[in-house]
């Protein structure tokens, strides 16, 4: 039978990249101060993170993939909002980042998460990023320290 493989949340010696948006202000901030404060609870350095602000959802997959092809960082984590409004921007936002995002994780070589909200209103994003429904910024540091300890017990050669 082959072992079960399953990633730890020991985060010492790792860097971590996080990319968020500013757009949305508030609730990106929020993603950010959870993000930061889970990934030093897991033992992240604060000197292993680096922060790049991005002005909106959509410029977060290009700054995300600058960081992938420096091969500097464990993980990536991208984090933003992006809130329906009277207008399609959120349809011409939304799905973008989010396949944009997609591809540059299924390229297997890092963890790429996703933590950008898209909600329906400002009150659905507050909730998700410190209020009633947790910290999707927290969850997605979490998920990072995770993935990058679950692909370094997949070879390599699986990866690539």
């Amino acid at each position: 039978m082959t072992p079960i493989l399953e990633g730890s949340h020991d985060g010492s010696h790792l860097k971590i990249a996080i990319v968020v948006s500013r757009f949305s202000g508030e609730p990106c901030q929020k993603l950010l101060e959870g993000a930061l404060g889970r990934l030093e609870e897991l033992g992240v350095a604060s000197s292993d993170i680096d922060v790049a602000w991005v002005p909106g959802a959509f410029e977060i997959a290009g700054a995300a993939t600058r960081f992938h092809k420096a091969r500097n960082h464990d993980a990536i984590i991208t984090l933003g909002c992006v809130i329906r409004g009277e207008t399609p921007h959120f349809d011409h936002v939304a799905g973008p980042c989010a396949d944009a995002i997609s591809r540059l994780s299924s390229r297997g070589r890092i963890p790429v998460i996703f933590g950008v909200l898209t909600t329906d209103n400002r009150e659905q994003a507050m909730a998700r990023c410190g209020g009633k429904q947790g910290n999707k910024g927290s969850d997605s540091a979490q998920a990072a320290i995770e993935m990058i300890r679950l692909y370094q017990q997949i070879p390599r050669e699986a990866s690539e």
